[in-house]
């Protein structure tokens, strides 16, 4: 079977914008290549005046149905699969610098699951917890000069998801987790694993890093998460049983 990429299933997020013109001008790209889903987390300034200038006529309707957030995990509860943006790379920070490559691999896994592409402040990208939501991190590559404005890495990314939207691509992707399931998983693992002693419990996020970034490689349907979650609590109930070999 051929598919090309879902449109309708993608959204492009922007967290923490400091300047409506920003907002306009990604509202914008993101028309001009055929995605109708915007969202800001926790905007500096949203002043819709200056927002609706920069979007011009053309992205009024999109502005208009813009959704505002306050905190970036809320935002991205209902997607399934969320790819982030940096510029900067090594860290810990396992990033592709191909976003076409990484476009084609969107096809499938649009068919039945909400996009979320994500885009930090201007000052300084996402953070790496921020990162950590996602199950991709792209870095859109330059000729040495990294920083790009918001509304050129917006209208890059856009525009290679649209060339991939007009390629037919032979390839099937289940309906996978959520964020929101995903992040109770994470939570509950991390619960367990401290109650036996798995990892450090003075600084378990750390530790927990490397549990996301192994289940990140992973396409999680939701019926995986519920049997990770029964693992655990089967084995907090075998622990409080106090066993005795």
């Amino acid at each position: 079977m051929s598919l090309s990429i879902n449109l309708k299933n993608v959204a492009i997020v922007l967290h923490r914008p400091s300047y409506p013109e920003n907002i306009g001008a990604a509202a914008r790209a993101a028309c001009n290549m055929g995605i109708s889903q915007l969202m800001v987390v926790n905007p500096r300034d949203c002043d819709l005046t200056r927002i609706l200038k920069m979007a011009t006529h053309f992205a009024a309707d999109l502005v208009e149905g813009m959704e505002v957030f306050e905190d970036l995990e809320t935002a991205l509860a209902p997607f399934e699969y969320i790819v982030g943006t940096t510029a900067r790379q090594g860290g810990g920070r396992s990033t592709t610098s191909d976003p076409r490559k990484l476009a084609e691999q969107l096809v499938p896994i649009s068919q039945q699951n909400r996009i979320a592409l994500v885009f930090g402040p201007e000052s300084r990208g996402l953070t790496n917890a921020e990162l950590r939501l996602c199950h991709a991190v792209v870095t859109i590559p330059t000729a040495g000069f990294t920083s790009l404005n918001l509304a050129q890495a917006v209208m890059i990314l856009c525009y290679e998801v649209f060339l991939a939207s007009r390629e037919d691509v032979k390839e099937f992707a289940p309906r996978l987790a959520s964020r929101q399931e995903l992040e109770a998983m994470y939570e509950q693992l991390k619960e367990t694993f401290i109650n036996i002693s798995f990892i450090n419990p003075e600084n378990p996020d750390y530790w927990m890093g490397h549990i996301r970034r192994f289940f990140s490689r992973l396409d999680m349907r939701a019926r995986d998460v519920r049997i990770i979650r029964g693992i655990c609590r089967q084995i907090e109930w075998y622990g409080s049983r106090g066993v005795k070999n």
